[in-house]
Order: C-alpha cells, then structure tokens, then sequence
C-alpha cells in the first residue's frame, strides 16, 4: 500500500489498516478552521473510525457489514459527542470502503467516494463505487462553472457549491458518508462473491482513483496492470504528475492491493 497527503506541510487524512481478514480504508472529510466544530480533527475522526472498525472486524465475523459500519460510528460519536459539535454539518466524515474475506466469500461495502476494485479471474475488474456525491455535485455546478476560476463570483459560486453539497449530506435523495448517525451504514452499497473468483482487490481514496475517474490516464484494467508491475506508489506518482500539469488541487491519496486471496488472508 501507499498513502500520501496532499501536500508536504498538511496533515493525510485519509486512512488505512487491516488484519489477516480484512482491510478498511477511509477518506476524512472536514473544512478549514473545523476546530472550532471539533476539537479533535479530521485525521483524528479517520482514524479513530478506522480502528473501531477494524477491531469489531476481527471479533465478530457473524455480522453484517453495515452493522459492523453502524456500531462503530455510533461508538466514535459516543467519544466526542459532549466536546465537539457533531450536529454541524460541518464535522467531521469520512468515506468508507471495506473488504472481508469469510469462509469462501468475500464481502465488501463503499460509503461515500472512497472506490474498490475487484480483480475477477475470467472477467473484468468490478468498479464498486458510490457516485451519489457527484450526482448531486453536478446538479448545483453550472453557477460555479460559469465563472472565472479566482474571481470574486467564482469564490462566492463555490462557497454556495459547498453549502449545497453539506446540506444533502446524509440526507434522503443526497449522499451518505460516515458521520455520526449510524443510520448513514445501512445507506451503503455492498455485495459479496466467491474468492475463488478474484485474484486481488484494491481499494482507493478518491485523490488515488482521479488516475481513472478524473484524469483518465488509464482504464481500470490499465490500473491493475500498473498495480501488478510498479506498485500502488507509481499509481500516486502518476496522480501527481496529472495534477501539476492541469493545476488541479492535490488531495490525499492512498491505495492499497490485496493479492492471494484464495490463501483465506489478505496480503
């Protein structure tokens, strides 16, 4: 695996771990000056999401992915919530992805714009993926398209674009991330299938997956291939590389590729 923050000086708020059975990854969200909302951060509520979920991953194979998902955003919730501020829209969230190897299953779960990719033996990659945010992003920015990028109309267009975007977050007919309602899980889009029919899985931030869904240097099979001769570092070498040439915001990124699936570990 490999993770990156956007730029040397700030802090990666995205994050992953796993143990023998499965692997999380989560894409903290949050906005400048969000101390003043929660006194612990971005990176803080990433990671602790992370663990939480990761422990009940390991110590109870018998439930559901987004039961698991649920207990452990309200538990995160629980920490901060007579400190911080959790009913701003504005606190933190993070994306989630998930995948589980139990008995000859795989199972997997995407909340939000974090991506995963299921390397199938006799067929294509499945791209599991949540465009629910984009949808709605696409609805509200034809104002902020229209303006000069840098002018006074343009920063007044895109602080109306995120105050539209916060106001459908978690929300029916909006988005779903992880918050602090565990209600967001059962919004989430899973599956299962035999992992007897994957040689691998790779799991992406979205500054990792703009590779394909935003710059389209490569296709998804292209990516895997990239993965399997250089490793995911030269997949953010090539994000990189993409953003300084169109002057796109960097963001953190991070991908990870599980391989020998059929071994009953991830590795």
């Amino acid at each position: 695996m490999a993770s990156v923050a956007a730029r040397s000086d700030s802090v990666n708020e995205d994050y992953f771990g796993a143990v023998p059975t499965a692997a999380v990854l989560l894409d903290g969200a949050g906005m400048s000056g969000i101390e003043a909302i929660c006194c612990h951060g971005v990176a803080w509520y990433a990671s602790r999401l992370g663990a939480e979920l990761l422990g009940r991953l390991w110590l109870d194979s018998s439930q559901d992915l987004p039961t698991l998902l649920g207990e452990a955003i309200e538990r995160v919730a629980d920490t901060h919530r007579s400190t911080c501020d959790l009913a701003d829209p504005s606190s933190p969230s993070a994306t989630v992805a998930i995948l589980r190897l139990r008995c000859d299953r795989v199972d997997y779960l995407v909340l939000g714009d974090s991506v995963l990719v299921l390397d199938q033996v006799q067929d294509v990659p499945l791209v599991v993926e949540d465009r629910r945010e984009a949808a709605v992003g696409r609805h509200y920015r034809s104002t902020l398209d229209a303006v000069a990028e840098g002018s006074t109309d343009y920063h007044r267009a895109r602080n109306d674009y995120i105050d539209a975007l916060r106001a459908n977050r978690n929300q029916p007919g909006g988005f779903w991330v992880a918050k602090d309602d565990p209600g967001a899980a059962s919004e989430a889009i899973t599956g299962s299938c035999r992992i007897s029919d994957l040689s691998g899985a790779v799991l992406l931030s979205n500054g990792a997956s703009r590779i394909v869904d935003r710059f389209g240097l490569v296709d998804w099979p292209g990516a895997l291939a990239l993965l399997r001769a250089h490793g995911p570092a030269a997949i953010i070498r090539r994000v990189r590389q993409a953003e300084a040439s169109s002057a796109a915001d960097p963001d953190d990124a991070t991908i990870a590729h599980c391989v020998a699936l059929a071994d009953g570990q991830l590795r």
